[in-house]
C-alpha cells in the first residue's frame, strides 16, 4: 500500500470515530464548539503520530481526546470564564451526533443541561472519570490508562463526583414525552395569560430561573429563586411588545423541542432560532427554567433545526 493510500485509510479510521470522540468532548467541555475544536486538534495529533505503531486506535484517540479536554478545563481562559457566572452549556436539538449514545438512562442524563451545569463543581478529574464510566462504560482499569492514574484513584474520583452529582440533583430521572409536552404548552398559555397565579402553580416551592440575559452582555447569569419572582418575570418577558420585535428583527414564532433530552420552547424568525427556553420537570410541575438567547449559543441549534424542517408552531406569530 503506497503513503497515499495508507493516509487515506488512516484517515478513515480516524472518521470512524469523529462523532464518538465529540460527544465524549462534548459531554467533558459543555460547549458543540470547544468539543468540534477538541476533536480536530485530536485530527492533527493522529495525522502527527507514528500510526504503525498505535495498536488500538479507538483507545488511542479517546485518551488523546480526553486530555485535550482537562488542558481546555485546567487552562487560565476557561477556569476565568467559567468562575465568572456567566457560563452556560450549549444547547442542543433531539438527534444532534453529539449527543452520541442514549441506550442508558446514564448516557441520556450525561447530557442534560442539568447535568453539564452540575458537573462545574466537580474537578477536571472526577469530570472525566465520571464520564468515561457512566457515560461510556469504560472499566477503572481502562480509566487509568486513559488519565495516567492508579485504578483507586479512578474509583475515589467516581465516587466523589457520584456523590456530589446526587446531593445536588433536581427533577425526575426520566419524565413522559407527552405530559412533558402538557407541562410546557401549560406554562406557554400562563405565560401568555397575564396571571401570574397560573404560573406560579405550575412550578415547585424551590424552582430556579436562569438566563443569560436575553442574549445582551451581562456578565453574570441572571438567577431569580422564587416561583413568584420566576412567574413575574417570565410574565414580563413573554409578553409581546414592539420593542422586543425590532430587537428580534420581526415577529418570531415559538415551537415545541426536545433539547439535550428536556422539554424546551424555541423562538424561531424565518428559519433561525433566536431564543431556546428549557424546563427541567419533577413531581409533575416545572423545577428549572433555562433562558438561552446569546447568539453564540444557538450557533448549533439553529443548523440542526433549519435540517429539522418545518413542523406546526405552539404560537405562529409572538
Amino acid at each position: 500500500m503506497d503513503s497515499t493510500a495508507i493516509d487515506r485509510f488512516d484517515t478513515s479510521r480516524f472518521e470512524a470515530s469523529r462523532n464518538r470522540l465529540a460527544s465524549l468532548a462534548y459531554r467533558l467541555l459543555g460547549s458543540a464548539t470547544d468539543a468540534e475544536d477538541a476533536v480536530q486538534d485530536a485530527f492533527l495529533h493522529w495525522q502527527a503520530a507514528d500510526r504503525q505503531r498505535i495498536k488500538v486506535p479507538e483507545a488511542w484517540l479517546t485518551k488523546v481526546v480526553t486530555n485535550l479536554c482537562l488542558d481546555r478545563l485546567r487552562s487560565a481562559q476557561a477556569r476565568r470564564e467559567r468562575t465568572a457566572g456567566a457560563w452556560m452549556p450549549e444547547p442542543l436539538l433531539d438527534g444532534d451526533a453529539l449527543l452520541g449514545p442514549a441506550d442508558t438512562f446514564e448516557q441520556r442524563e450525561s447530557v442534560s443541561l442539568a447535568l453539564l451545569t452540575l458537573m462545574e463543581r466537580l474537578s477536571p478529574f472526577e469530570r472525566a472519570v465520571y464520564v468515561l464510566r457512566e457515560a461510556f462504560s469504560y472499566g477503572h482499569a481502562e480509566i487509568a490508562e486513559i488519565l495516567d492514574i492508579t485504578e483507586s484513584a479512578s474509583q475515589q474520583h467516581l465516587h466523589r463526583a457520584r456523590r456530589r452529582i446526587t446531593a445536588a440533583r433536581r427533577g425526575d430521572s426520566e419524565v413522559d414525552p407527552a405530559s412533558a409536552r402538557r407541562i410546557v404548552e401549560e406554562f406557554l398559555a400562563a405565560a401568555a395569560s397575564g396571571r401570574t397565579e397560573r404560573l406560579v402553580a405550575l412550578l415547585t416551592d424551590d424552582a430556579t430561573a436562569i438566563s443569560d440575559g436575553a442574549g445582551g452582555t451581562a456578565e453574570k447569569l441572571l438567577r431569580f429563586d422564587t416561583p413568584q419572582r420566576i412567574a413575574a418575570v417570565v410574565r414580563a418577558g413573554f409578553k409581546p411588545t414592539a420593542a422586543k420585535r425590532r430587537l428580534a428583527g420581526g415577529t418570531p414564532a415559538i415551537h415545541y423541542a426536545v433539547v439535550n433530552g428536556a422539554p424546551a420552547i424555541l423562538f424561531v424568525l424565518v428559519d433561525q432560532v433566536i431564543g431556546a427556553v428549557t424546563f427541567d420537570i419533577a413531581g409533575g410541575r416545572i423545577a428549572t427554567v433555562r433562558g438561552i438567547a446569546a447568539p453564540a449559543r444557538l450557533v448549533r441549534l439553529t443548523e440542526a433545526w433549519r435540517e429539522h424542517g418545518a413542523d406546526t408552531p405552539l404560537v405562529a406569530q409572538w
